[in-house]
């Protein structure tokens, strides 16, 4: 930045006295015990070359400081541990400077590469709820809430437990190779429904006893009597998410019920694509028939960072309740009128539109895209990241040709070379009896993140 000399380094022993009492002015307010010793036992560790002799957990404690114009700025405390995560604590930036110059942001950038660079998998740190600017902080940067600990390190004060996946990033072009679209299930598509059986039956007999061919017919049944909407029928929605061959790889479920919460069971997806698609997804789709949505199923480590990602919460653990062996959770989100519309994008194009270079995103006329209105906000997510975008227009076309003799083809695909070639993506991800449905055009401004 101009004006300013702004750098990391790694802590020096003439750094202590300022690390003791920047940590004692700061954490005294969130934190009990005595910050003067903790700071002398992780500035001690880090002096002698990183090696924590007294963790158990731990295998070395690394300590930087960030100046500006060589003025001490702040600092951050990282702490490796065996289970190849780091531990942020803590990160300071001084009064004087905060607000400023996004240092915060410079540190844990720093942070982030030091934890990659020894393969680390994931960072992770406690904040106080009522820390409001360093919690704000951590969410904003892509940090996760794992849950919260009443009078946890301080009596009366409430500790939030937050972490951030360190994704590689072929992991995260790997799933970004699969499209998948949810869809209300078709009743008239013998093949579907043959599909959709087998998945029952294969996907949840492991977590749920009373799974036959006989329950499965009763799901369906359920799904007949949904234009009743009556609760007391006991109708089911059913959500089908399908790849872009046309197969079916999850389905979902959903019973309305007494008082307006709903229960969305089964809740299966045989990859996590899916499973993301029918968690963004399906809270819209299910606003018109009630105020909360809850899922019983019992999920993978992946599974549960993505729940928590995408906003649900724990309620419960239920152990045996569908399965003498199993420990069934409950997971709830509270949905209304407000539930803002989400849409799923790719890394590559998410970029793309976050750097203001991509401004019009091309999709098929499914019934949820159609309900999409001028002035709306949406939701943009990738598997790692969002931020909101207004719909400044809506375009329909026929065919994707007829489109792209009208819409200039880099405002849709930046990176790509020629109109032919935006084409072929386009036809790659809609084959062909997707793109009659319609072809929509929708043009997007960032609103924030």
């Amino acid at each position: 930045m101009a004006g300013f000399n702004i750098v990391i380094r790694e802590t020096r022993n003439s750094d202590f006295a300022w690390v003791e009492n920047l940590m004692q002015n700061t954490l005294e307010e969130y934190y009990g015990g005595d910050h003067r010793a903790h700071a002398k036992r992780i500035f001690a560790a880090h002096i002698a070359g990183g090696i924590d002799r007294l963790g158990f957990f731990s295998f070395e404690q690394r300590m930087f400081i960030i100046e500006v114009n060589n003025e001490r700025a702040g600092m951050i405390h990282l702490v490796g541990k065996r289970q190849s995560t780091y531990k942020i604590s803590p990160l300071i930036v001084a009064s004087k400077f905060q607000g400023q110059l996004g240092l915060g942001s410079r540190l844990l950038e720093h942070a982030e590469i030091y934890a990659r660079n020894n393969n680390a998998r994931q960072l992770y740190c406690t904040v106080t709820e009522n820390n409001i600017t360093a919690m704000q902080f951590f969410l904003r940067k892509g940090f996760i809430r794992a849950g919260s600990s009443d009078s946890h390190y301080k009596s009366g004060v409430t500790e939030t437990m937050l972490y951030k996946p360190l994704y590689e990033v072929s992991a995260i072009t790997s799933l970004d190779q699969l499209h998948v679209s949810v869809l209300p299930f078709d009743e008239t598509n013998a093949e579907m429904k043959k599909t959709v059986g087998n998945l029952l039956l294969n996907n949840l007999q492991s977590s749920f006893e009373g799974i036959t061919d006989d329950w499965v017919a009763a799901f369906f049944d359920g799904y007949n009597r949904r234009h009743t909407l009556d609760i007391n029928t006991k109708y089911k929605l059913i959500y089908v998410g399908i790849d872009n061959i046309g197969d079916v790889i999850a389905v979902a479920g959903a019973t309305p019920k007494k008082g307006s919460p709903i229960k969305v069971m089964p809740f299966i997806a045989t990859n996590m694509v899916a499973f993301e698609a029918l968690l963004i997804d399906i809270p819209h789709q299910l606003v018109p028939y009630g105020r909360k949505l809850y899922i019983h199923i019992n999920p993978t480590a992946q599974e549960v960072i993505s729940l928590q990602r995408l906003g649900w919460k724990l309620d419960a653990l239920m152990p045996s309740a569908y399965h003498t062996k199993v420990i069934t959770q409950q997971w709830s989100m509270d949905i209304g009128e407000t539930t803002m519309k989400t849409m799923r994008v790719k890394k590559r194009f998410y970029d793309l539109i976050y750097s203001g270079k991509k401004t019009l995103e091309v999709r098929v006329g499914y019934e949820t895209i159609n309900r999409i209105k001028a002035g709306e906000r949406i939701r943009l997510m990738t598997h790692t990241e969002s931020f909101d975008v207004k719909v400044n227009a809506i375009r329909r076309y026929k065919t994707f040709e007829n489109m792209l003799t009208i819409e200039p083809y880099d405002r849709i695909a930046p990176d790509s070379k020629s109109s032919d070639e935006v084409l072929g993506l386009l036809k790659q991800i809609y084959p062909a009896h997707k793109e009659k449905l319609g072809v929509v055009v929708l043009e997007f401004v960032k609103v924030g993140k």
